[in-house]
């Protein structure tokens, strides 16, 4: 090549275009705003479908925790062995229903819950029939005969208590032993020298329950009416 030549290459390699591109940057790519652009809406794209994974996979999660639980609440079955009509005011079988359904129990793991209850509840029961053999060979009649003076010894509002009192055998002896001081008692307050009662006090104790009522009726009182007339008629 001669000197001319030299020269010509020179011009032209002085000449041509310089370009800002940078060589890292990809040939989709004008400029390095156009990458970085392009990143920023596929990691948008990525968070977004994400989200979508996760909330698909939530649903897919709580249906099959509730697949088996009933539409509503109020559709739990109540185990034969309970009375309907006392469980539905229950507060404690009500709370039992409201937490079955939010954990998504099926029936059976609802009435599954309700049984071991019970079980547990009738293990803290007295065994009836061993607290009667506690009791002696007359236990039928210790036990009628508490009862009949509870009924009229107690109110209504008591009878709770007296009854679960009276469950065990230490409990009968228990009311036994305030049936007995209860009668002195009475018996004591309310008696006087049968020679001193005239004939119009006797009439007025007759007016009185433990007389006349046969739910009420006090023995030792009758007695005492009794006698009283007599020593006034003999």
């Amino acid at each position: 090549m001669d000197e001319a030549d030299n020269v010509e290459v020179a011009t032209l390699a002085t000449e041509a275009p310089v370009s800002d591109r940078p060589e890292w940057l990809p040939e989709k790519f004008k400029t390095p705003e156009d990458m970085a652009s392009s990143y920023s809406a596929l990691e948008s794209k990525l968070g977004q479908g994400q989200e979508s994974l996760r909330a698909e996979i939530q649903k897919e999660f709580e249906e099959q925790r509730y697949a088996n639980r009933p539409a509503s609440v109020g559709e739990y079955l109540v185990p034969e062995q309970l009375d309907e009509n006392l469980v539905n005011d229950n507060e404690l079988f009500q709370w039992w229903a409201n937490h079955a359904y939010e954990q998504g129990f099926s029936q059976e793991q609802f009435s599954e819950g309700i049984q071991k209850y019970a079980e547990f509840y009738a293990s803290t029961q007295p065994d009836l029939d061993a607290e009667h053999r506690l009791l002696g060979e007359n236990a039928d009649a210790r036990i009628e005969a508490v009862q009949l003076w509870a009924n009229k010894f107690f109110p209504d509002e008591l009878s709770d208590a007296v009854l679960q009192l009276g469950s065990t055998a230490q409990g009968i002896e228990a009311l036994e032993h305030i049936m007995s001081n209860t009668t002195q008692t009475q018996m004591a307050s309310s008696s006087q020298p049968a020679q001193s009662m005239d004939e119009d006090h006797l009439r007025t104790m007759m007016k009185d329950p433990r007389y006349w009522n046969p739910a009420k009726r006090d023995p030792a009182y009758v007695r005492q009416v009794e006698e009283g007339f007599s020593k006034i008629y003999r």
